[in-house]
C-alpha cells in the first residue's frame, strides 16, 4: 500500500513539474495583441468552468471549458491559452467545492497545462504539417490530443490510488466523453470562422452554446446514475436471491449453518490479498455461498450418511458439481460464477472431478474455494467424525499443497487463516437460519375435523404390519429413487406452474390420491395456487381464512393431519350445491423463511386411506417445497414487476400505465390531442383450443411484432393482457384512426392465416380521445374498453359497424 502511494506521489510530482514547464515557457514568452479580446475570452471560460457536473464513478468534475481553450489554440497564442486554461480549472476546482487538497489542484493545474501544451503542439504539427493547412484535421488532431493528455493521467492516479486496472478507469469514467470532444471541436471551428468574418465580439453568443453542452452532459450523468442505481438495486435482488439458494442447499445438506459464513469470508479475503480481478473476486463471494447447490440433485441418505461412502454412492456424489452449474447457469450472472461450481472439487494434480483439470488449468476462484472450503470442513463437525482443531485442519491443507491444491493459495492461507477465522466470527450480519427448531403449540380443531390422533395412528401402525418385508424393502429403495427424483424437480425450476405441475405426477408414485390441492397463503386467507384430480372445480373455488378448516387449520397451527374430512373446508358447509366424493385427506403446511406460506392437500375417496409412512414421505419433501415455492413466488413477483412482456416483446401493463401519465401530462402541457386504441383479437381462444397454446403464442407474437411495425416512431404499442393490445397515439385524429383500425385489422387477419392457415382472426378496436373522453389515463383506457366490448358484441351479433360507429369499429 505505502509503495503504491508512494508511486502515486511520484506520478502526480512528474505531472505537476511538467505543467509547471509548460506554464513557466509560456509566461516567459508572453505577449498579447488584443488584452481586450483576451478578457473576454477568460470571463466566458471562468463562467463556463462553473457549469460543471460531477463524473459517474470517480471523485471528480468535468466542465465546458475546454471549449475556450481550443478556441484560443485556433486564435490566441499558447501564453494567452495557458491562461484561459489555468484560469478556468481554478474556478472549476474551487467554485462551490469544500475542502479541496492542495495536492489535487496542484495536479488538475499541471495536468491541465500539460495538454494545453500537448495539444497547442499537435495543433501547429498538423497545420503546418504534410497536411497542409486544414482547420478540421488541425482541430481534431488538438482536441484529441487535450482528451488523451487530460484524462490518462487521472485514470493512472486512480489505478495506482484505487487498485484498479488504467484501461478499466479510463474507458469506463472518461471515454463516453470523446464524443462531446469532437463535437466541441466542431463547434470552435465554427466559431473561428464566424469570428474571421464578423470580429472576435461574437464570441460572446457562444454562451447558449456553452449552456447546451453543459445541460446535455447533465442529462446523460443523471440518465448514467439512474442506470447505476438500478444495476445496484439488481445487484442487491442477486445477494437476497443467492443466500435463499444457500439456505436450500442446508436444507438439504446438514453441515453447519455457520459453514457457508465462513467459507464466504476466507474465500473472499484471500482472493483480495491474492489481488484476483473484481469479476472472478465477486463470482467467488457467491460461488462460496453456491458451489454446493448441485446436492439438490444427490439423494439425502448419501448427503447424510455417517461414514465412508461406497464407489456407487461417491459416483453419484460428483455429480453435484456438474448440476451445480447447469442450475446456475439458467441464472446468468455477470460474473463467471458457474466455471468456479463445476470446477471447486478438482485437483491441482489433475486426480479430481469432474473433468481432471490440473494446475492453472483450474479457475482461481475455484482453487481458492476448494482450499477453504477444505479447511472448514475439517475444521467443522459432520456425522462420519468430529471436528479437527483449526491449526491441526491447516497443517493438513498444508501437506496437500502441490498435490490437492494450489501451493500459492495455500501459502495465503496458512499466513492469515487466524486472522480470517476471528473475521468469519465476527461478522455482525450472519446468513439468516431457517426457524427448523421452532415449537408450535397444539391448536384446537374446527368442527368435523379427525382430530383423535391417537387412534389414527394405531389403525395406521396396524395397517402397515400386514405389509410383507420382501415387498417393504422394494418400497423403500423405489421411494428413495422416487424422492431423490422429486428433489431433482423440486429444485430445477423458478416456474411455479412447471414445479408443481412435474411435482403432482411423481407424487403420486409415492402416495396415492385422487386430487391435489396447493394452498398458498394470502393475508389472512389460503386461496388454491394448483389443483388437480377429482372435484377440480369444487377445490379451486375455495377460499380458506386461516384456522378454519382441515387446511386452514393446519396452516395456523403448523402440523400435520392424517386422514381428515375433506368436506368440513369452508366453502363446503351448508352449501348443498358443493358436494365432494372424497373421504380422506393428508395435509401438511409449507414453510419458507418468512414462515407458513401455505398447505399441501391431498385428498382420496376411500376413508383413512393414508398412512403414517405417507405423512413421513410428505414431511420429508415438504421444506424443500416451501422454499422453492417462496422463491418461484419471488421470482413471479420480480418478473409481473418488470416492464416488458415475456413473451411479445412489447412494454406490459405496468409501463403502459407510466408512458400514459407521462404523455397525458406532455399533452396539458402543450394543448395537444391524444388518442388510445384498445385492441382484441376475436377468434383467439379458438386458435389455442384447436391449434394448442404454443400456436396462440406464436400468433400473438406475430401480431405484436406486425403492430409495432405498422405504427409510427413515436406510437406507443403496449401487451395489456392476454390477447387484448393498447396503442397510445398523440395527435391521431378520429377520422385516421378508423382507418389505421382498419388496417389492423388486416394485420390480425394476416397473422392469424400465418400461424393457422385459416381465416378465423379478426380484431376488435375501441378508440378513446384526449380530452374530450377523459382526463386521466384509468378514464381513457376504460372508455376505449368499454368501446372495444360494443364493438366484440356486434360483431358476435352479425353487425358490421365499421361505418356506424367512428370511434369503435370493427371491420371485417
Amino acid at each position: 500500500m505505502q509503495t503504491e502511494r508512494l508511486r502515486a506521489g511520484v506520478f502526480i510530482s512528474l505531472v505537476a513539474l511538467i505543467g509547471s514547464s509548460v506554464f513557466a515557457y509560456g509566461m516567459l514568452h508572453w505577449h498579447s495583441q488584443d488584452l481586450i479580446r483576451l478578457a473576454v475570452y477568460v470571463l466566458i471560460a471562468a463562467v463556463a468552468s462553473g457549469l460543471k457536473v460531477s463524473l459517474p464513478g470517480v471523485n471528480g468534475t468535468m466542465s465546458v471549458n475546454f471549449l475556450f481553450v481550443l478556441l484560443g489554440i485556433v486564435e490566441l497564442n499558447l501564453p494567452e491559452t495557458l491562461l484561459i486554461g489555468i484560469t478556468g480549472i481554478l474556478t472549476q476546482s474551487l467554485w462551490k467545492s469544500r475542502n479541496v487538497k492542495p495536492i489535487h489542484l496542484i495536479f488538475n493545474l499541471g495536468g491541465n497545462a500539460a495538454a494545453i501544451g500537448a495539444s497547442y503542439a499537435a495543433y501547429q504539427y498538423v497545420d503546418n504539417g504534410p497536411f497542409g493547412h486544414s482547420l478540421p484535421l488541425s482541430l481534431i488532431a488538438a482536441a484529441s490530443t487535450y482528451f488523451l493528455a487530460n484524462t490518462v493521467p487521472i485514470a493512472i492516479v486512480i489505478s495506482l490510488t484505487e487498485h484498479k486496472s488504467v484501461q478499466k478507469v479510463w474507458k469506463e469514467c472518461y471515454f463516453w466523453c470523446f464524443p462531446y470532444y469532437l463535437f466541441g471541436a466542431a463547434i470552435t471551428g465554427l466559431a473561428h470562422l464566424i469570428n474571421r468574418y464578423a470580429g472576435w465580439e461574437t464570441s460572446l453568443l457562444a454562451f447558449p452554446a456553452v449552456y447546451w453542452i453543459y445541460r446535455s452532459y447533465r442529462l446523460y450523468l443523471e440518465r448514467l446514475e439512474k442506470e447505476k442505481t438500478h444495476v445496484e438495486e439488481m445487484a442487491s435482488l442477486h445477494l437476497r436471491t443467492i443466500e435463499a439458494l444457500a439456505l436450500a442447499i442446508e436444507a438439504k445438506d446438514h453441515t453447519t449453518h455457520e459453514h457457508l459464513k465462513r467459507v464466504r469470508v476466507y474465500a473472499v479475503e484471500v482472493a483480495q490479498k491474492m489481488k484476483v480481478s473484481s469479476d472472478e473476486l465477486e463470482a467467488l463471494r457467491a460461488a462460496s455461498l453456491l458451489h454446493d447447490i448441485g446436492k439438490l440433485a444427490v439423494p439425502e441418505h448419501i448427503i447424510s450418511k455417517p461414514g465412508k461412502l461406497t464407489p456407487e454412492e461417491f459416483e453419484k456424489m460428483k455429480i453435484h458439481p456438474i448440476v451445480g452449474a447447469e442450475i446456475l447457469q439458467r441464472v446468468q450472472f455477470p460474473y463467471p460464477v458457474v466455471p468456479i461450481v463445476r470446477a471447486h472439487h478438482e485437483r491441482w494434480d489433475g486426480s479430481g472431478y469432474p473433468f481432471g483439470l490440473r494446475g492453472e488449468e483450474i479457475p482461481i476462484g475455484a482453487r481458492i474455494l476448494a482450499a477453504v472450503d477444505c479447511l472448514d470442513a475439517l475444521a467443522s463437525d459432520r456425522q462420519y467424525r468430529r471436528a479437527l482443531p483449526l491449526d491441526d485442519a491447516m497443517r493438513h491443507v498444508e501437506m496437500e499443497s502441490g498435490i490437492s491444491f494450489d501451493p500459492q493459495v495455500v501459502t495465503v492461507l496458512k499466513q492469515h487463516y487466524q486472522e480470517l477465522e476471528r473475521k468469519a466470527q465476527g461478522q455482525d450480519h450472519p446468513l439468516a437460519k431457517l426457524s427448523t427448531d421452532v415449537k408450535v403449540e397444539k391448536g384446537v380443531p374446527a368442527a368435523g375435523l379427525e382430530h383423535n390422533e391417537g387412534k389414527l395412528q394405531q389403525a395406521a401402525v396396524a395397517k402397515t404390519q400386514h405389509v410383507e418385508f420382501l415387498s417393504s424393502i422394494a418400497s423403500a429403495r423405489q421411494e428413495a429413487q422416487m424422492l431423490f427424483e422429486l428433489s431433482q424437480t423440486i429444485g430445477n425450476s423458478l416456474s411455479l406452474d412447471e414445479t408443481l405441475s412435474v411435482l403432482s405426477v411423481r407424487l403420486k408414485r409415492l402416495i396415492p390420491y385422487d386430487s391435489i390441492a396447493i394452498y398458498c397463503k394470502k393475508d389472512d386467507r389460503l386461496v388454491p395456487e394448483f389443483v388437480t384430480g377429482d372435484n377440480f372445480r369444487l377445490f379451486s373455488s375455495l377460499q380458506i381464512p386461516m384456522g378454519q378448516g382441515l387446511s386452514g387449520w393446519v396452516a395456523q397451527n403448523r402440523k400435520a393431519i392424517v386422514n381428515g374430512n375433506p368436506s368440513v373446508e369452508p366453502g363446503y358447509l351448508a352449501d348443498d350445491t358443493k358436494f365432494s366424493t372424497l373421504r380422506s385427506a393428508l395435509a401438511v403446511p409449507l414453510e419458507g423463511l418468512q414462515g407458513v406460506l401455505g398447505v399441501l392437500s391431498l385428498y382420496h375417496s376411500e376413508k383413512d386411506a393414508f398412512t403414517n409412512d405417507h405423512l413421513r414421505i410428505l414431511l420429508a419433501i415438504a421444506s424443500k417445497l416451501g422454499l422453492s415455492i417462496e422463491n418461484a413466488l419471488k421470482y413471479r413477483l420480480a418478473e409481473t414487476s418488470a416492464t416488458t412482456d415475456y413473451l411479445t416483446g412489447l412494454p406490459n401493463a405496468r409501463s403502459l400505465f407510466l408512458h400514459l401519465d407521462r404523455e397525458m401530462s406532455r399533452c396539458r402541457r402543450h394543448e395537444e390531442a391524444l388518442t388510445v386504441l384498445v385492441c382484441d383479437l376475436d377468434g383467439f381462444k379458438q386458435v389455442n383450443d384447436r391449434f394448442g397454446h404454443l400456436e396462440g403464442n406464436r400468433l400473438l407474437r406475430a401480431f405484436a411484432q406486425k403492430l409495432k411495425d405498422s405504427c409510427r416512431e413515436y406510437d406507443y404499442v403496449a401487451r395489456m393482457g392476454g390477447d387484448e393490445f393498447v396503442i397510445v397515439a398523440p395527435g391521431l385524429t378520429p377520422e385516421t384512426s378508423l382507418e389505421k383500425t382498419y388496417y389492423f385489422n388486416q394485420l390480425a387477419m394476416e397473422a392469424g392465416r400465418q400461424v393457422t392457415g385459416e381465416d378465423i382472426i379478426s380484431l376488435s378496436v375501441g378508440a378513446a380521445f384526449y380530452p374530450r373522453d377523459g382526463r386521466d389515463a384509468e378514464q381513457l383506457l376504460a372508455e376505449a374498453d368499454r368501446r372495444m366490448y360494443v364493438v366484440k358484441q356486434q360483431h358476435h351479433a352479425g353487425i358490421d359497424i365499421s361505418q356506424e360507429v367512428p370511434r369503435a369499429a370493427k371491420v371485417n
